[in-house]
């Protein structure tokens, strides 16, 4: 059992600590992207890795498009992971989509989880009356239909965008990368979950003590959505690092570490 869902997700785990700290990556990357924090927390956590199913090293064949037809298909991953290796007391960091699937996760199952790290969540990305999610239908639409029909341009034009940070474009070139190893169908279908995706009224639901990391400037999840989040989490605190792009534990380590490690006091 154990030994299938290591290759599923290829679960690394790092560090000698007693805590917990299970770190999740976003749309189209893998566990690379922990790469610049591991070093902080290693003595004092185990630090648990994977690649959600269809992304990474993880298992291509494990990808199933009816289980992954919403979030709750990941989030059922993260529990099983967890009662597999015996993890309890969890920190949980998700990046992005990953920080809706901790979310999801912890309403599920909330006596795994101690705390809740979420770096530029957004529980909706379409914009209503009523809520500003940074991109209108249209928008969406179109972003899709590249998808569909050209993944690799899609890929080389959104990097950019989504990492930010125009003035070190080694960080768009990885994101990129780390795009384009994945199975185009498959990163269509998540695309599709993540982007049309609506988790909203599920923000009340959560019980988890939680830490919303914010860049200040962020093309996919604003200052506005990161507000937002913390609004609707009662017992949540919200970091707006001075920052650019949408992937902070990349492309500005060290603030990301100091937010985490003052909320992990």
């Amino acid at each position: 059992m154990l030994k299938k869902l290591i290759a599923r997700n290829n679960i690394t785990i790092h560090g000698t600590g007693s805590k917990s700290l299970f770190l999740v990556h976003g749309y189209g990357c893998d566990q690379n992207m922990w790469r610049f924090i591991i070093p902080q927390f290693r003595d004092d956590y185990k630090i648990i890795l994977i690649d959600l199913v269809g992304s990474g090293k993880s298992d291509e064949k494990s990808y199933d498009y009816d289980k992954y037809s919403s979030l709750e298909g990941y989030a059922a991953d993260i529990i099983e992971i967890c009662d597999a290796l015996n993890l309890e007391d969890i920190c949980f960091v998700g990046h992005s989509v990953s920080a809706m699937i901790g979310l999801l996760a912890a309403i599920k199952k909330p006596s795994l989880f101690k705390k809740l790290i979420m770096i530029g969540p957004s529980p909706r990305y379409i914009n209503s009356e009523d809520y500003f999610g940074g991109f209108s239908q249209n928008d969406i639409d179109n972003l899709m239909e590249t998808l569909d029909s050209n993944y690799l341009g899609w890929s080389s034009a959104m990097a950019p965008v989504i990492m930010g940070n125009a003035d070190r474009p080694e960080l768009a070139a990885e994101l990129e990368e780390s795009f384009c190893q994945n199975n185009p169908e498959i990163a269509r279908h998540f695309a599709k979950v993540t982007f049309l995706g609506d988790n909203r009224s599920d923000l009340k639901k959560l019980t988890t003590d939680t830490l919303i990391i914010q860049s200040n400037t962020d093309a996919i999840a604003s200052i506005k959505v990161g507000q937002f989040v913390h609004d609707n989490i009662a017992n949540s605190k919200l970091v707006v690092l001075e920052t650019t792009g949408h992937c902070p534990q990349l492309s500005h380590p060290n603030q990301t570490i100091e937010a985490m490690k003052q909320y992990l006091i």
